[in-house]
């Protein structure tokens, strides 16, 4: 991507680009148009429509999956354009190229840096970067810090800036005498006034402009505030439309039996049984599963129960729980890995220390499912030639050009409707979503007919695309003042994105070695990536160096971090409001940790107990976040509630284990994830910053466990290497 930049770039200086800018987007303009623009509606700035009746219509290239970002990303074009925010709607943008989401790409190439171009000829750039990407993805915590950052202020302010040009070409009277508030634009020199939808069609002719100037947030009156989420009123009334609530004329069904191990081929097929079931339409045999088509899911569900397959194991090593700690292991001892940190000579320096002070440890992390509320699902129709897909995919752009690669179809025979997903967590991006290379025979066996794919609870448990099992060893040498000397660490990265070993402490002497690892086990992103593991190993064994000096784990953390840093600042935060040193009942301990990811810091103190049965009962948490800018407080803190809850459930109970190279956890009852029952108070404080602006939906996560795992070896001086916490308690008990 930065290459391309480059390049795009370079043309732009040269001027190329910039004279060609209007002529080369008209036609995506046209498209778009085409795409969302219904009778009586204009569309402005290329992302939101204003209507006759003043309704406006903000598109978002992201998915709803219970976050909360069409509300926040609709309350920032609001606060841009002025609009009445009571007559303000969202949609879910197309999955076509016309509305490729180059927000995201600009965020993630210049960011703060300022571009040095005609902004137009920027703007040009990251549009075809985006587009040629395929670029529409919900991931990374990254909806309101790049897209509303970058993309829904510069659209609503650009927008605000069409209907201002508009009234005052209307009233021949200087654009800057006008005002706009609430919807309305108004020349107070003469005492005219006209609303949004009596402007839109006028200002819809005129061209967008680039720079258009953005409030200061001290302006703000929409942004900062909680108002009612768009979303909340149809999930309450159960009117809310999920992939697994679509209901097509004539719609058929299909259910999946895959191979119990992954990478599997089926290799034999006894389909009689399934075809002598009444109603059964079609038995498909796949590369790695069998399906059947049927008027109803619960016909196609028996039907491939009664299913006689066998299956090989595929061409891959099969690993069991044992077999696998021991390829961790040998790979952690004969692997040089690949330099991430190299800082001074932490190898000189740790072994210049006394033997007597070092430290060193190995901790793992085992395999995590998604475990989303809502079933997988996807549906779609073949017919005259076209493919039509509806699902509450994570990339609506990357998963149609998947689609468009299995079907063989072009691009234009094509269509994916993006709808709202149950919970997803990293499982419905399309190097995850594995079902998808299913429902194109399906289709195609179904045609003309619709067919809904609906995954059993069974079948999505065996066959997720998990968090990967990896493992780290970890060393340091203590000063005479407890102070790391040297950090060595070697880590195993998994096959998906490997980020967050980047310490924050400050520490001479570091050497941070990554080792390459994957087993025939399939996994994926999950829900904070590679910073799930990477803050545990980290601040646990940070907890481990301050116990072995007999300091206080809070003070000592605290004397690693830079004076006056934004970590520190969040640490001091969540101690304080934590009342850490304070006197605890007996039997109860404290722990805390940080952890920054997606821009935002994190630092969060746990109080734990054990139970009569060993068991820990978490009593209460308390988080301190700086994400730069907070835009909706009541969605910023629930995202951060739900963070700590998914991070502590993982902890304590979670783990996808193999036998014989297959999966064991088939659903909730052997799968338990964190309960009402079971949940503690939370406390949010967000830490006022002029910060970058950060993300929400995951970096409440990471900090939970090794927070959980700290404050279990205070109250009980047990300290947990490997998770979750009760395999680890009843193993040692």
């Amino acid at each position: 991507m930065r290459r391309r930049t480059f390049l795009f770039g370079s043309a732009a200086a040269a001027g190329g680009l910039v004279l060609g800018y209007r002529a080369w987007a008209a036609s995506y303009e046209r498209a778009a148009i085409g795409q969302v623009q219904g009778e009586g509606e204009h569309l402005l700035a290329g992302w939101l429509k204003i209507s006759t009746d003043d309704t406006v219509t903000v598109y978002v290239p992201h998915i709803d999956m219970g976050q909360g970002t069409h509300t926040a990303l609709a309350m920032l074009a609001a606060e841009e354009l002025d609009a009445d925010w009571s007559k303000v709607r969202t949609e879910r943008a197309p999955g076509e190229r016309t509305f490729a989401n180059q927000f995201l790409a600009r965020g993630w190439i210049i960011e703060d840096r300022k571009f040095p171009l005609v902004d137009g000829a920027v703007d040009m750039a990251f549009e075809e970067i985006a587009r040629v990407i395929d670029l529409q993805i919900t991931g990374g915590s990254t909806a309101v810090r790049m897209t509303g950052r970058f993309g829904m202020r510069r659209v609503g302010a650009a927008a605000r800036a069409m209907l201002v040009t508009a009234a005052a070409t209307r009233w021949s009277v200087p654009a800057a005498q006008i005002s706009v508030r609430d919807g309305i634009v108004s020349d107070q020199a003469s005492g005219r006034s006209a609303r949004f939808g009596e402007l839109a069609e006028a200002a819809a002719r005129l061209p967008v402009p680039h720079g258009a100037p953005l409030k200061q947030p001290g302006e703000w009156r929409i942004a900062g505030t909680s108002p009612g989420r768009l979303d909340i009123p149809a999930k309450t009334d159960g009117s809310f439309g999920y992939g697994i609530d679509l209901k097509l004329p004539d719609m058929l069904y299909a259910a999946l039996r895959s191979a119990p191990v992954h990478g599997g081929r089926l290799i034999d097929a006894d389909l009689a049984p399934a075809k002598a079931i009444s109603g059964v339409v079609d038995v498909l045999r796949l590369d790695n599963a069998a399906a059947v088509v049927a008027p109803s899911w619960c016909q196609a569900r028996r039907a491939v129960d009664a299913l006689e397959l066998r299956f090989s194991n595929g061409d891959a090593k099969v690993l069991d729980g044992i077999a696998l700690h021991a390829a961790q292991d040998r790979a952690l001892s004969e692997i040089d890995g690949t330099d991430m940190v190299d800082i001074g000579d932490a190898v000189e320096a740790f072994e210049a220390a006394a033997e007597t002070r070092r430290i060193t440890a190995t901790y793992r992390v085992p395999y995590l499912h998604h475990a989303a509320m809502e079933p997988i699902n996807i549906t779609a129709q073949f017919a005259e030639g076209r493919l039509t897909v509806w699902g509450g995919e994570q990339d609506a752009l990357g998963t149609k050009a998947k689609l468009v690669e299995l079907s063989g179809l072009s691009g234009d025979a094509v269509t994916f409707h993006g709808l709202a997903a149950g919970g997803s967590f990293g499982r419905r991006i399309p190097v995850s979503a594995d079902y998808l290379d299913h429902i194109v025979p399906l289709a195609r066996a179904a045609s003309p007919r619709p067919v809904k794919l609906i995954l059993s609870r069974e079948e999505e448990f065996t066959h997720g695309a998990y968090r990967p099992a990896l493992a780290t060893v970890m060393k340091a040498s203590l000063g005479r003042d407890g102070r790391p000397t040297a950090w060595l660490q070697t880590f195993l990265a998994g096959p998906t994105r490997n980020e967050g070993f980047a310490l924050p402490y400050t520490i001479a002497n570091q050497s941070i070695r990554a080792i390459d690892f994957a087993t025939h086990v399939r996994t994926g992103t999950w829900r904070a990536v590679a910073h799930t593991q990477h803050a545990y190993w980290m601040e646990s064994f940070v907890d481990e160096l301050a116990h072995a000096v007999g300091q206080d784990s809070f003070e000592y953390r605290r004397s690693l971090l830079p004076e006056g840093s934004r970590e520190r600042k969040v640490l001091e935060t969540a101690a304080k409001k934590a009342g850490w040193g304070e006197p605890l009942p007996a039997g109860h301990g404290r722990g805390i940790a940080i952890a920054e990811s997606y821009g935002t810091v994190v630092a969060e103190v746990i109080e734990v107990s054990l139970r009569a049965d060993g068991m820990p009962h978490v009593h209460r948490v308390v988080a301190a976040v700086d994400c730069g800018t907070v835009i909706h407080p009541d969605t910023a803190r629930a995202q951060v509630e739900g963070a700590i809850l998914m991070g502590l459930g993982a902890a304590l109970f979670e783990e996808i284990t193999l036998d014989g190279g297959a999966v064991v956890e088939t659903n909730f009852p052997n799968y338990p994830i964190m309960t009402m029952g079971e949940t503690p108070a939370i406390e949010v404080h967000f830490v006022s910053s002029d910060g970058a602006w950060g993300g929400l939906g995951e970096p409440g996560l990471p900090p939970a466990a090794p927070a959980l795992c700290n404050a279990l070896f205070a109250a009980g001086g047990r300290r947990i290497r490997s998770l979750p916490i009760r395999r680890a308690l009843e193993e040692t008990s």
